[in-house]
């Protein structure tokens, strides 16, 4: 479990990544703003769940002991 866990955390930290460049490269290009506003809170819930899931590949791992 604790694999699937710590597979699932790699990959939203990489998705919390990709949004945050992508809202990146639309604030430069100054399109639209509200798309940059979604983005923005898109990556708060991914980076959201990416502390959750580490607390529980913690949990589940006994925090490295």
């Amino acid at each position: 479990m604790s694999t699937f866990t710590t597979i699932l955390t790699v990959i939203v930290m990489g998705l919390v990544v990709l949004v945050l460049i992508r809202g990146l490269f639309n604030m430069m290009k100054g399109t639209d703003a509200n798309k940059s506003n979604k983005l923005m809170q898109l990556r708060l819930m991914l980076q959201a769940v990416a502390i959750v899931l580490i607390m529980l590949t913690l949990w589940i791992t006994g925090g490295g002991r």
